[in-house]
């Protein structure tokens, strides 16, 4: 699929492609049978110990944390937060890299828990670095004078219901109302700092179409950062997310 980069506003609405047939989304999405179970991930020479209920990272989860690895997403001396820590992999990376904060945040327990003893564990304690995780429903956890300069999120955006697993509703298939409330708190709580980025990743297999639109409601506004066609009819796109309109002054 070609696509302008450059595209923003109603102009990239009108290139993003609808959501995949319903039944392709679903078979697409089937849950693995081992997700109550305890299992191991590995990845750039880390292990991973993964708690049940905990999701392990897929493709797509993979392409934010080579970028954030190799500072194609850049947070060394940053104020960074990963939405939805899951596991940790991108607090990990954060701090290996030196973010100057790292807030891992993510509305199920377990997987702060198991964010926070990877982060330990592998990262451990640097003096310039902070290390904030929290148990927290989108942004509701953040006080309110934190500012960032740097946002992933790989949300559970699939816009057909695959499992009535709550665990696995959580971590696939939310839908598009959660992106509405993520972008309203950045907005609400003027949480995105002067030239601060947010990077989302979500395939045809969400509403793409509505993700943008509502980043674009609230101010901001999202290029195509990256396109990666799967050749089997799913694309995923990293949307670079910023600002409408350039903001003066500088960190609080």
């Amino acid at each position: 699929m070609d696509i302008d980069r450059d595209s923003i506003g109603p102009a990239l609405l009108e290139q993003l492609p609808p959501p995949l047939p319903a039944d392709q989304i679903i078979t697409l999405n089937q849950p693995k049978a081992d997700l109550h179970t305890t299992r191991f991930y590995e990845w750039n020479g880390w292990t991973f110990d993964v708690p049940p209920d905990v999701f392990m990272p897929g493709w797509t989860s993979r392409m934010i944390h080579e970028r954030l690895l190799d500072g194609r997403i850049e947070t060394r001396g940053l104020r960074y937060a990963a939405m939805g820590a899951g596991l940790g992999v991108e607090a990990v990376v954060a701090g290996v890299r030196g973010a100057r904060e790292i807030h891992a945040l993510d509305v199920h327990p377990r997987s702060v828990a198991a964010a926070t003893d990877h982060y330990r564990r592998l990262v451990g304690e640097h003096p310039d670095t902070a290390f904030l995780p929290a148990v927290s429903d989108v942004f509701d956890a953040l006080p309110d004078d934190v500012q960032l300069d740097v946002v992933t999120f790989n949300p559970p955006a699939v816009s057909q219901t695959v499992s009535d697993d709550p665990d696995v509703v959580r971590n696939v298939c939310v839908g598009a109302p959660l992106l509405a409330r993520f972008f309203a708190q950045i907005a609400e709580k003027d949480l995105l700092a002067p030239g601060g980025e947010i990077h989302v990743i979500a395939s045809n297999t969400a509403d793409l179409r509505a993700l943008v639109r509502h980043a674009l409601d609230h101010g901001l506004s999202p290029r195509v950062a990256h396109l990666h066609d799967w050749q089997d009819g799913v694309l995923t796109f990293l949307f670079r997310i910023t600002h409408e309109t350039p903001r003066t002054g500088g960190p609080r």
